[in-house]
């Protein structure tokens, strides 16, 4: 079996669809991307976030550092009933665990579809960065998602690996981003 390069770029594309979840966790990514000779279009869509003035601070931050280094920001419409109707029956689960993989795959389904209908061959997500998400349910919502689209590839690369999150830290620093405390849905925010 042949292992897989860490950082390959798939098919050596020069541009990707990044779904974003928020500035700490894309700046070190995009920062990569661009050095590498790829540039991300940014896909803010985060219909989990709650409460909205929360959605509107993180798209905020997520556009500012967007702007700094000139790249495209894609705002998807925020609609928190219609996520709220696709996790329903999942509000009781605990963090990775099945209303996480359900909010991933709407959330990476709507990026395989805006990737489709705008010429993107290639997405990846920002969620891959975190290490409080399980990359294998991002890994399968992101496979599910472009099942839909075979114009689209998933790029399953882990975010977390060659030193983003200490670059990820300095960004944070450097741009004094907004770093929220909790991933964004109105259950991740209790005591568990």
């Amino acid at each position: 079996m042949k292992k897989k390069k860490e950082w390959e770029i798939p098919e050596g594309v020069d541009k990707v669809l990044l779904h974003t979840c928020c500035a700490p966790c894309s700046s070190a990514i995009i920062e990569w991307l661009v050095a590498h000779g790829v540039r991300p279009t940014v896909y803010y869509c985060n219909p989990n976030i709650y409460p909205e003035e929360e959605y509107r601070i993180r798209k905020d931050e997520c556009s500012r550092y967007a702007r700094s280094l000139g790249l495209d920001i894609v705002d998807a419409d925020y609609d928190h009933e219609a996520w709220r109707s696709c996790v329903a029956g999942l509000e009781g689960e605990p963090e990775r665990g099945g209303r996480c993989l359900q909010c991933f795959k709407m959330r990476l389904l709507d990026t395989a579809r805006y990737a489709h209908e705008h010429g993107f061959r290639v997405i990846t997500t920002t969620l891959a960065s975190s290490r409080w998400k399980s990359l294998d349910q991002i890994n399968e919502a992101g496979r599910f998602a472009v099942a839909a689209y075979p114009d689209v590839i998933w790029w399953d690369q882990n975010w977390r690996k060659g030193g983003l999150n200490e670059r990820r830290a300095a960004i944070i620093r450097e741009y004094g981003f907004y770093n929220q405390q909790y991933c964004g849905c109105e259950f991740s925010m209790r005591k568990d």
